[in-house]
């Protein structure tokens, strides 16, 4: 089974790439408090169909190119 996160596009400039921000919520360990850790990660859009904006779920997959190594699966909106 493969990894899946779901995140935002917060750009889809490139031909077929869309770039996704993941946000996960990681425990201090000294003071307690849950601090917004943000990842953006390259995805594959085969179908060039993903807008800013929208939430999407993605799944880790072989390495396309240099940065990408995630493909959306599908629109969650």
């Amino acid at each position: 089974m493969r990894r899946k996160k779901i995140g935002i596009i917060i750009s889809n400039k490139a031909q077929k790439t869309v770039v996704v921000k993941i946000t996960n919520y990681v425990k201090h360990p000294l003071y307690k408090k849950y601090i917004r850790k943000l990842t953006k990660v390259y995805a594959h859009d085969e179908k060039d169909e993903c807008k800013i904006g929208e939430k999407v779920m993605i799944e880790a997959t072989r390495p396309l190119s240099k940065l990408k190594h995630w493909r959306v699966i599908r629109k969650m909106t």
